[in-house]
């Protein structure tokens, strides 16, 4: 058991839980959470693609907007189409800049009377400041900070959940629903950051161990840390901000002009408009790319990617070995011209190590599909 050693580290809710398990504390996003707990980051990693496991993801900011015309004046600064989105579903998105880039990426869902938002955490004071600057008079912005967040993820998740609440195995991917479970009223969605199939938990902070505890009491369910979050996206080849995603990275360059509707191409109104759809009509000068090293060495955040000729071409954003995948992979930004070569190489401690583009995802996805 260990402490995160910074006392000005913020806590969430679970962490005399983390504790209590023999998580080791470290510092994130201005938290004490733990990056593994004593199994290790490879077996909570493989724990969670093959039965289920529980991850504290209460330091994301949960966000809720209430006024007349929320939808309409959120969509003033995001790509998203959010007016006219169903009840309790969830939209990717992102805050974007004047020059297409992107302050943060989130998800939003119109409910029945407000507009509910999670964000990320390192960005949520700046997100809220940017929401409270932009939306308007009449608009109110609310952090929940009295609450917690639970993600349970993997292909037993729907059976574990469903023992609390049955229509939970039914449930949508990326909707919201309001549920019982052990008691506690809870907002429910099918959604996660693992690639797994599985469910986003928000509930009242002080009934957050409690149910953490009702959970891994099944014998599916594990505790998982930062170290196998990380690296289960990773293989899912899912992007995160400060590393896919910044101000000096548009959502097409990062790959995510998916989350951008035709509604939205053809009306725009969104910070940085104009940049983003010439790209989307014209193509982005830099494409995110999949890369799997030849060596066992891993490539991390920062190295340069060469093509063949050894010429400098991106850099990698996120690397790691891939448990799944039983090797090194990384997600790189690099020219869109050099983007459909077949052989790089990436400097790992000053040497060129060959790497080759592989398809994203690394590891298919087993998201919920009804």
């Amino acid at each position: 058991m260990s402490g995160s050693g910074d006392e000005n580290l913020k806590t969430t809710p679970l962490h005399d839980l983390h504790l209590r398990l023999g998580g080791r504390m470290v510092g994130f996003a201005g938290y004490a959470l733990p990056v593994q707990y004593p199994a290790g980051i490879l077996a909570e990693h493989r724990h969670c693609r093959s039965a289920a496991a529980l991850f504290d993801v209460s330091h994301m900011g949960q966000v809720r907007i209430e006024g007349p015309g929320a939808a309409e004046a959120l969509e003033r600064l995001v790509p998203a189409s959010l007016a006219a989105a169903p009840v309790d579903r969830y939209r990717y998105t992102q805050f974007t800049t004047p020059s297409g880039g992107m302050l943060d990426d989130l998800m939003a869902a119109r409910r029945e009377d407000h507009l509910f938002l999670v964000v990320n955490a390192g960005c949520k004071d700046r997100d809220l400041a940017h929401l409270r600057d932009s939306l308007g008079q009449g608009l109110s912005v609310e952090l929940l900070e009295d609450r917690a967040l639970l993600a349970l993820q993997g292909p037993q998740a729907a059976a574990v959940l469903s023992r609390l609440a049955p229509d939970l195995a039914s449930l949508p991917f990326l909707a919201l629903a309001e549920v019982s479970l052990d008691g506690v009223a809870c907002l429910v969605s099918r959604s996660g950051y693992t690639g797994e199939d599985g469910f986003e938990i928000a509930l009242p902070g002080d009934k957050a161990t409690a149910l953490a505890e009702r959970l891994l009491a099944e014998p599916e369910v594990d505790p998982a840390g930062l170290g196998a979050r990380d690296s289960l996206r990773l293989e899912a080849g899912l992007p995160l901000y400060g590393h896919e995603l910044s101000e000096e990275i548009t959502p097409v360059e990062a790959g995510l002009s998916w989350s951008i509707p035709k509604s939205r191409r053809l009306s725009g109104g969104f910070p940085g408009a104009e940049v983003i759809l010439r790209q989307l009509a014209e193509g982005a000068p830099r494409r995110r790319i999949g890369l799997k090293l030849e060596e066992r060495a891993p490539a991390r955040d920062g190295a340069p990617v060469l093509d063949e000729e050894g010429r400098t071409v991106g850099v990698v954003t996120s690397g790691a070995f891939g448990p799944t995948v039983e090797a090194p992979v990384a997600l790189a930004l690099v020219e869109a011209a050099a983007a459909g070569g077949a052989s790089f190489s990436i400097l790992v401690r000053d040497r060129p190590r060959a790497a080759r583009a592989v398809p994203l995802p690394f590891v298919p996805t087993s998201f919920y599909r009804g």
